[in-house]
C-alpha cells in the first residue's frame, strides 16, 4: 500500500512538472520587424599617400616581435622540461613494475 502511494505521488509530481513546462512555452513564435532607418553609405577610409612606415609603429612592432620571441623561447624550454618529466615518469613506471 505504501509503495502504491509513493508511485502515485511520483506520477503526480511528474505530471505537474511536465504540465508546467508545457504551459511555459509560447505556442506561436513572436516575429519583430527590423528597425530600418535611412543610412548613409559608409565613408571610405582615406589611405595614406606616402608609403613611408610610421617610426613609432615600427618600433612598437619590433618590441612586440622581440617579446613574442622571448615567449616562444620560454615555451620551448617548458616543452623540453615537460618531455624530460614525462620520460622520467615512464622510467619510474617501468621500474615500479619490476619491483
Amino acid at each position: 500500500m505504501r509503495a502504491r502511494k509513493l508511485t502515485v505521488l511520483v506520477f503526480a509530481l511528474t505530471l505537474a512538472f511536465v504540465s508546467n513546462a508545457l504551459r511555459a512555452q509560447s505556442p506561436t513564435p513572436i516575429i519583430v520587424q527590423a528597425a530600418t532607418a535611412a543610412t548613409a553609405a559608409p565613408t571610405p577610409i582615406p589611405v595614406a599617400k606616402d608609403s613611408e612606415p610610421n617610426p613609432i609603429a615600427m618600433r612598437m612592432l619590433q618590441q612586440m616581435k622581440a617579446a613574442n620571441e622571448d615567449v616562444l623561447k620560454k615555451q620551448e624550454a617548458t616543452l623540453q622540461r615537460l618531455d624530460e618529466i614525462q620520460k622520467a615518469a615512464e622510467q619510474l613506471k617501468i621500474f615500479s613494475k619490476r619491483g
